[in-house]
């Protein structure tokens, strides 16, 4: 049964993944992100083949690497995405961001593959690891995430990969395994810096596993191990980015100093009950927002999973790869997020820098999933209550599908049981901006003028989106700064939640999700005869 339910799974994802991934619209960081993957392109073009470098179409319009703002970003994924882009026709900038698209969707369902593999690891069953694969994919901000976050659901993927290379590792430790682990540590932290999270895992594992040493395998062979470890991961992340390669040390340091000049210097505006915090963030905005676009079910059994893991970890009988397991999700989601917190990093857009801890939440639901069928099944008066659980949480999962297939493709906006009336008063909406696409669609097909004037609160996804139409449909689409200059005014309500008067104008067309209002398109002048 394995053999053919595990492989009819992930082939339909895959499927459904290129089938959906033009639905999507570019979102306000893409165009910086794929001018980021250029330049270091660029940049590795000139010292490997410079005389092909230049024949690019593009090569003049690239600017260079040094002196370049986000020069310190890790950019392995932006690579390899303006790789793709170079066997593309030059300018066809529809082309290349639907390329882009199904590219993290392929880093996505590598990411399920691997959660996959460590549940199926941790509870010796292949059920149990599909199941949190199911998790992940019915997880409506993620799965709508895959197809244009570039950064957070590629490094959730890539750390999510690395720990199953530790566990697997960790389950038979060989020297092949440990260099697999070392280079998927480096494909993370090449895409992000808490990638160096894996680091301190592995290293801390190890030392465990040193402790616990046999005659088979003595603490000097898990002092090799570690060893080669840090030399392999460290020579890994310097060829995958470039931005190293002159200076690989400083450049590093510089680098992850990066992190806490950026916090204290950037302007990100966080709405947040209804709030803007600049700067900082409450020490619980991570655990409400993680609360209130999780779907229920799956905190539910999280909870219950994470009272389970910390109760294991005091039996003495429990058998050690179990004990490590256990201990390393726990230093995944509790543990990052109290470091987190501890230090007061800066947290911006809703919780997505911190998305690489959600899939040691759904191991976490796994396991109280798992806690529970075995209740459900013993002869005591509490299986009723275990098996009430189990089938919400069964009409929970089913109830998510069918709201992920009414909201796409605005899945990015998906709030678990907050009311929208609320939602719009409190917490940000669609700050990537993707509803943007929905609208210029509607506004290209209801208005025939050769010329729209359009203007905006936010340039970024108004140009952006306009990119995945043709050049014929972009050119009508004019952008003038001034609203009482322009026909049409879009908004999203990012960094204005509240309506807005009617000296903006007549309200036309909104973008709805579950409800949720994203997007508003008000027209100026009076209607034009249709």
């Amino acid at each position: 049964m394995e053999r053919l339910v595990v492989p009819a799974f992930f082939g339909l994802l895959l499927l459904l993944g290129i089938a959906l991934h033009r639905d999507y619209g570019i979102s306000w960081d893409e165009l910086t992100d794929r001018q980021n993957g250029q330049i270091n392109l660029k940049y590795v073009g000139q010292l490997v083949a410079p005389d092909l470098a230049r024949r690019a179409a593009s090569y003049n319009d690239i600017p260079a690497l040094k002196g370049h703002t986000d020069n310190d970003h890790g950019v392995l994924f932006e690579m390899l995405s303006s790789g793709v882009g170079l066997l593309l026709p030059h300018g066809d900038s529809v082309a290349h961001y639907h390329a882009r698209h199904l590219l993290i969707f392929l880093f996505f369902w590598v990411g399920c593959l691997a959660i996959y593999g460590l549940a199926k690891l941790r509870f010796q069953s292949w059920q149990w690891g599909l199941l949190a694969a199911v998790c992940l994919v019915l997880s409506p901000r993620f799965f709508a995430e895959a197809f244009f976050n570039g950064k957070d659901i590629v490094f959730m993927a890539l750390f999510t990969l690395a720990m199953y290379t530790l566990v697997r590792f960790l389950h038979r430790p060989t020297a092949g395994r440990m260099l697999l682990h070392a280079l998927a540590t480096a494909a993370a932290i090449d895409v992000r810096m808490p990638g160096l999270l894996l680091v301190g895992y592995t290293l801390l594992l190890l030392l465990m596993g040193s402790y616990q040493s046999s005659p088979t395998l003595p603490v000097r062979r898990w002092l090799l191990f570690g060893l080669v470890y840090l030399v392999a991961t460290a020579a890994f992340v310097v060829v995958g980015w470039p931005y190293l390669w002159e200076a690989p040390i400083n450049h590093f340091l510089a680098a992850y100093q990066g992190l806490s000049s950026y916090a204290a210097t950037a302007r990100v505006r966080n709405l947040y009950f209804g709030h803007w915090f600049v700067h900082s963030t409450p020490w619980h905005y991570v655990p409400v927002w993680i609360v209130i676009t999780t779907p229920v079910p799956y905190l539910i059994a999280a909870v219950t999973g994470l009272i389970v893991s910390l109760r294991r970890l005091g039996m003495a009988r429990l058998p050690v790869f179990e004990r490590q397991f256990d201990l390393l999700v726990l230093l995944w989601l509790p543990g990052a997020l109290s470091y987190i917190i501890a230090r007061h990093i800066l947290l911006y857009n809703a919780w997505r820098l911190v998305y690489f801890v959600y899939p040691a939440l759904l191991l976490l639901a796994v396991q109280g999933a798992y806690q529970l069928t075995v209740a459900a099944r013993r002869r005591h008066r509490l299986r009723y209550a275990a098996r009430g659980l189990l089938a919400a949480g069964s009409v929970g999962l089913l109830s998510t599908l069918l709201t992920m297939i009414q909201m796409h493709p605005q899945e990015q906006v998906y709030f678990s049981f907050l009311p929208p009336r609320i939602t719009e008063r409190l917490f940000d909406r669609d700050y990537w901006g993707l509803s943007y696409y929905q609208g210029l669609q509607w506004l290209l097909a209801h208005d025939a003028s050769p010329a729209l004037t359009v203007s905006t609160p936010a340039t970024p996804p108004l140009f952006g989106n306009a990119l995945l139409f043709s050049p014929v449909e972009r050119a009508r689409v004019h952008y003038l700064p001034q609203p009482t200059e322009a026909q049409y005014f879009i908004t999203n309500y990012r960094h204005h939640p509240q309506p807005y008067p009617d000296s903006v104008g007549r309200e036309i067309y909104t973008v709805c999700a579950d409800g949720l209002k994203i997007l508003s398109i008000f027209e100026r002048l009076p209607n034009k005869p249709r």
